[in-house]
């Protein structure tokens, strides 16, 4: 079995190898005598455990070095520090302590002391791993295909999504702007038979209606000005595979008709072409519209609506989600701070309240954008709301007591935190940061139902 591994920092080479000579027999030892030894092994090595002395080069008579050294250790390590200072420096340990450091240790060293202090320090930085690891995996049984989302309005999207994504029907996928119907379409690909096969896309709705029906079914040489060549269409393109038709609701009704007409009978031409093109593909389509009133209106055509929606799936807005809005932006933290190099590591109190309480009317993808920005421009290890650049609510609830804006946001961050807790109410008052009966008599003035 693997020894665990024991970085000592101490500039004093005597010191060093009494230590490693008294410890060698339980850990894997490091040495290392300033800072850029020490960082060295941090970055190489990941210890769990370090020690360290505060007196280092290139003044090895102060503790700026010392100081320096831990702050740096802090940023790049998990690492239990240990700081060993002399008995009339106590100022110094305290300091130490305050700034992250796990325990101190006075000289002169007494070994059997410090094996007890390093046993432990090794136990607790165990543990801390152990539940690390337990809510990575706890967010990826949150995730799916790519989504993520602990809510059971989303939950219920996943369970529709594996029910039908083993079938050829035509799936129409309904939702406002940034809710992730791509995501669900191509989830849905994956899930498929025609995983193998290509996943393509045409957005109806970003190209000119002169050259969308080019795009999707091609044209052959000299069909109309500029075609100096036969081309193949998207249709063609997602041979064996899915074709997913973003924005539906922005076709044109002459494109509609050839559309319906490819969809019955899995045939095709190409503009200016005479011959028939035989195609298998799944076609999903999307979009943000009312079909349903676009049909009212004379613009989108009843049996077109019938034929791409024999199973719709409506995917809810991101404020709708309960418990979801702080699982995806601590995922899209981790996903930037990684991306950006950035040490952030959470948000604060304030940032949760002006993430809970904003309407998100641009959903999972003003979201994501938010955090991106907030990332970018923190100064600190926490996010603030100034960082996000939103304000609390835009529900338009402008004519709300303080009372009730109050009450507003506190039932939202208790549904958050729930979710977050998977329903756990001491884990919840714990995180809120009150007792489990305060916790139960807001659920109950709030109409928070107890599962």
């Amino acid at each position: 079995m693997e020894k665990d591994k024991l970085l000592i920092v101490e500039d004093d080479e005597d010191v060093r190898k009494q230590m490693k000579w008294a410890l060698n027999k339980d850990y894997q030892v490091l040495l290392a005598e300033d800072r850029s030894s020490a960082m060295s092994l941090v970055k190489q090595e990941s210890p769990s455990v370090i020690t360290l002395d505060l007196g280092l080069p290139p003044y090895p008579a102060d503790t700026q070095e010392g100081f320096a050294t831990l702050s740096e250790i802090q940023e790049h390590a998990k690492a239990k520090v240990i700081v060993i200072t002399g008995r009339v420096e106590k100022e110094h340990a305290l300091r130490a302590i305050g700034l992250g450091a796990y325990d101190y240790f006075y000289k002169p060293i007494q070994i059997d002391e410090l094996k007890v202090v390093l046993q432990r320090a090794f136990h607790i930085h165990r543990l801390e791993e152990e539940q690390l690891n337990l809510q990575k995996k706890l967010q990826n049984e949150d995730s799916f295909e790519g989504m993520l989302g602990a809510s059971p309005q989303i939950q219920e999207v996943f369970a529709v999504i594996r029910k039908v994504a083993t079938t050829d029907v035509s799936i129409l996928i309904t939702g406002e702007s940034g809710t992730g119907k791509e995501l669900v379409a191509r989830a849905m690909h994956r899930l498929s038979s025609r995983k193998d096969e290509p996943f393509v896309v045409i957005n109806c709705g970003a190209i000119p209606e002169n050259l969308l029906e080019s795009e999707l079914f091609g044209h052959e040489k000299g069909a109309f000005t500029g075609a100096h060549m036969q081309k193949k269409g998207r249709v063609e393109a997602a041979q064996g595979g899915t074709l997913f038709l973003d924005e539906i609701g922005e076709l044109p009704m002459a494109l509609q008709v050839k559309l319906l007409r490819f969809l019955q009978e899995q045939k095709f031409e190409r503009v200016g072409g005479r011959k028939q093109i035989s195609i298998d593909v799944r076609v999903l389509a999307a979009t943000n519209r009312d079909l349903k009133q676009r049909m009212e209106e004379g613009r989108f055509r009843e049996d077109l609506y019938h034929r791409i929606s024999v199973v719709t799936i409506a995917l809810p807005p991101l404020r709708e989600r309960e418990g979801d809005i702080l699982l995806l932006a601590n995922a899209f933290l981790q996903k930037f701070s990684h991306e950006l190099n950035k040490k952030v590591s959470g948000f604060s109190q304030p940032a949760v309240n002006a993430l809970l309480s904003h309407s998100w009317t641009g959903n999972i993808r003003e979201l994501e954008n938010s955090i991106k920005r907030a990332v970018i421009m923190a100064e600190g290890r926490k996010i603030s709301p100034a960082d996000l650049e939103i304000s609390g609510n835009h529900n338009g609830n402008g004519n709300l007591t303080l009372k009730e804006a109050r009450e507003q946001i506190e039932r939202a961050l208790i549904i958050e935190t729930l979710a977050l807790c998977k329903d756990n109410i001491t884990k919840t008052s714990k995180k809120l940061g009150i007792s489990r009966p305060t916790l139960y008599e807001l659920m109950d003035k709030l109409g928070i139902s107890k599962k």
